[in-house]
């Protein structure tokens, strides 16, 4: 197997374990500590971690047939960052950072977009 395949799949697999670590720790430890909206924006930010860490395996599975394919490597490293600012900035902005930090939600949610657009061009151009 490439050894980017197994960096992604292990990427994907390990994001994909920390929803379910801070999904739980959400709505165990912190549901009684945070009001309702704060409860919603960790919500938001797991099913997005979730959703795209499965992105994240989509692309090491890619990887198999595809060991040498740069777009692959753009949607992976896209995705990720996109967890990292996206889901990352609703994280802190749920246990109260500073609101200006939501100017780099929308960071997340353009690498987000971009990586599901470079692994479509990855699988055209096969």
């Amino acid at each position: 197997m490439p050894a980017s395949a197994k960096l992604f799949l292990a990427l994907g697999a390990a994001l994909g374990a920390c929803g379910v670590v801070l999904g739980a720790f959400g709505a165990h430890a912190l549901k009684a500590r945070l009001a309702t909206n704060q409860l919603a924006l960790w919500d938001t930010a797991t099913q997005y971690l979730f959703w795209h860490a499965l992105g994240v395996l989509a692309v090491g599975l890619a990887y198999i047939p595809l060991p040498e394919s740069a777009w692959l490597r753009a949607a992976g490293t896209l995705l990720v960052a996109g967890i990292v600012l996206f889901s990352g900035s609703l994280y802190l902005l749920a246990l109260g950072a500073p609101r200006s930090l939501g100017a780099v939600t929308p960071l997340g949610g353009v690498a987000f977009i971009l990586g599901w657009a470079a692994l479509a061009v990855a699988a055209l151009r096969t």
